[in-house]
């Protein structure tokens, strides 16, 4: 459901493209494959360190891959 992105009071493991695990709400997955992104990647992508997957492709993602994309030591595939 696109409108959670606009609800303040929505968990971000109801966002679209973003799946977690177990009851802590630790992200384990983001895929926001083709929706039109566009800019830099954040650095604070580093502070999703259960993340295991990550897919950004087919986006306008531009500038360098952030050095904290390093601290994901969890991560299996990026995309």
């Amino acid at each position: 459901n696109g409108s959670l992105w606009l609800d303040e009071y929505a968990s971000y493991c109801d966002w679209k493209g973003v799946t977690c695990e177990d009851d802590m709400n630790h992200v384990v997955k983001v895929n926001l494959t083709n929706n039109g992104l566009s800019g830099r990647l954040s650095e604070s992508i580093g502070n999703l360190t259960f993340m295991k997957e990550l897919d950004l492709s087919d986006n306008d993602i531009k500038g360098s891959i952030p050095l904290e994309l390093g601290k994901l030591s969890n991560l299996m595939y990026l995309r």
